[in-house]
């Protein structure tokens, strides 16, 4: 099974390269960017109702970020912000 989805990967990323890129064919690229993740998905989690979880993987943090978030007032932006960072503003 996992040999039939590497091959079907290699396939749509052979066809990303070949396909030019512009704004007429953007949508296709689109396409295939989804079907692509959600090839590489499928390897990552098991399918079938039998086994345990599958094996995930994990990304060292390195460097700083800068993060801009845009919205209306009042929605949330510093909350989120300070759940995903853990730290709490003093303003």
């Amino acid at each position: 099974m996992s040999a039939e989805i590497l091959r079907r990967i290699e396939d749509i990323e052979l066809e990303m390269g070949r396909t030019q890129k512009n704004k007429a064919t953007m949508g296709h690229l689109c396409l295939l960017k989804a079907r692509l993740a959600k090839l590489k998905r499928e390897l990552i989690t098991p399918s079938g109702s039998g086994g345990g979880k599958g094996e995930g993987f994990d990304v060292p943090k390195s460097g700083d970020a800068r993060v801009g978030l845009i919205g209306f007032p009042s929605v949330g932006k510093s909350t989120l912000l300070s759940k995903l960072t853990g730290v709490e503003s003093l303003a």
